[in-house]
């Protein structure tokens, strides 16, 4: 797990992440994120694969279409340290960020904060049922 320290200075840098500050930011990001993680997150955003889900009471449900597969994540998880915690569905947040810790995130997460921050998620309002199945669609093994 990170130190909640080095998770509130990319809080930082993804609170500043805009259109306008695009270059500067993703050279900071760089810090956090291997270049391979980084542009493939980007890559997501390009092929707008960040879908957002508007549920009939508010609540946000976030999609990322994978090369393999679609996957749930959930950004703004509240954490003990106070900074925000996110989570993924995909194979490789369980293994590197849950397992081996070798990643803060994976690029389905960090795609989907990009994509909050440029506004190019692809938002789609859902009913409740709708959004009943989309859940069972994620959670199957």
């Amino acid at each position: 797990m990170p130190s909640p320290e080095l998770m509130s200075i990319l809080d930082q840098v993804l609170e500043g992440f805009t259109m306008d500050t695009i270059d500067d930011s993703i050279e900071k990001l760089r810090f956090f994120f291997p270049e391979t993680l980084l542009l493939a997150a980007l890559d997501l955003i390009d092929r707008d694969s960040v879908i957002l889900y508007k549920s009939p009471w508010g609540r946000p449900q976030y999609e990322v279409l994978g090369s393999t597969a679609t996957y749930a994540v959930f950004p703004g998880l509240p954490s003990p340290g106070g900074y925000k915690l996110a989570y993924c569905t995909c194979p490789a947040y369980a293994y590197s960020v849950l397992l081996s810790e070798t990643q803060i995130m994976c690029k389905h997460v960090l795609a989907t904060l990009l994509a909050q921050r440029l506004s190019r998620c692809i938002e789609r309002p859902v009913t409740a049922d709708e959004l009943a199945s989309i859940l069972s669609r994620q959670c199957k093994v």
